[in-house]
């Protein structure tokens, strides 16, 4: 695994590759305060965040069908779109949630519940199918296309959810007053310490009385998280940026980062 550093410099050039000034985001630019103003009645503002998140919904399709999913002709688009239109309707920010995950999980049932309804007409054509049994030339080169395309299709999605997951956790650390720059900058050096503070950052996110102390206070509940790991108060204080940025990402939806800071999926550190 590469240098924190190096990551979180690669990090900033995948959010603005031009090189020019990114413009730091404000709690009015989250999606949050977004639906929020939607939901008191800004319609127009309703369109322009459905666009904006287009790649977003394309990418939470196309992964639950484990295949590319075009946009213009696939009628599963339409129906992740009308979702994620529900999603902004029926969102409530309670405990804390965030819009997107919110939005994810409503894609996905009605995802599942349009599969279910295109099965009982007989009319759903299975992954699979797409690898020919034919032992022709047509069948190989099918096959091989196939897997090239759908090669392509996951490397360009993965750079794309990198994105997503980087750009979705600025915005919720700026609630914080965290960016970047800072993680570099209390980022620990060494080892050993790197693992206390990322165990303490994912007991934070586990303990539910502690992390919504976070959400609701925008505090680290410096006291009672050192009781709990038994670890000297001044080293969260030191580190207090950076054990935020480890719970958000340990609690939210962000795969990648969590792989890159040496967590799985479920959230616990990988024994490799």
């Amino acid at each position: 695994m590469w240098g924190e550093r190096v990551l979180l410099v690669l990090f900033k050039k995948w959010l603005n590759p031009s090189g020019k000034a990114t413009r730091v985001p404000t709690e009015e630019t989250l999606p949050e305060r977004q639906v929020e103003r939607i939901q008191n009645g800004d319609q127009e503002l309703r369109n322009e965040l459905i666009r904006q998140y287009h790649p977003y919904i394309l990418k939470t399709t196309s992964r639950f069908f484990r295949r590319y999913v075009d946009p213009k002709l696939d009628d599963a688009y339409s129906i992740a779109l009308a979702a994620f239109d529900e999603a902004i309707t029926r969102f409530s920010p309670d405990g804390g949630r965030l819009f997107l995950g919110f939005a994810e999980t409503v894609i996905t049932r009605r995802l599942i519940d349009f599969v279910r309804q295109e099965s009982r007409h007989a009319s759903v054509v299975p992954y699979s199918a797409f690898d020919s049994s034919s032992d022709d030339e047509e069948g190989t080169t099918n096959r091989v296309e196939v897997v090239q395309a759908m090669q392509a299709f996951d490397q360009e999605r993965s750079a794309e959810e990198r994105k997503l997951e980087i750009t979705a956790l600025s915005e919720e650390m700026t609630l914080y007053g965290i960016s970047f720059d800072d993680l570099v900058d209390h980022s620990p050096r060494h080892q050993d310490s790197r693992k206390t503070l990322l165990r303490m950052g994912r007991r934070l996110a586990s303990e539910e009385t502690m992390f919504r102390f976070l959400t609701e206070k925008r505090q680290l509940p410096i006291k009672e998280l050192c009781e709990a790991e038994q670890v000297s108060r001044k080293t969260a204080e030191r580190h207090r940026k950076y054990l935020i940025a480890v719970s958000l990402i340990a609690y939210g939806t962000y795969p990648f980062l969590q792989e890159y800071i040496g967590l799985d999926q479920d959230g616990k550190e990988e024994t490799s």
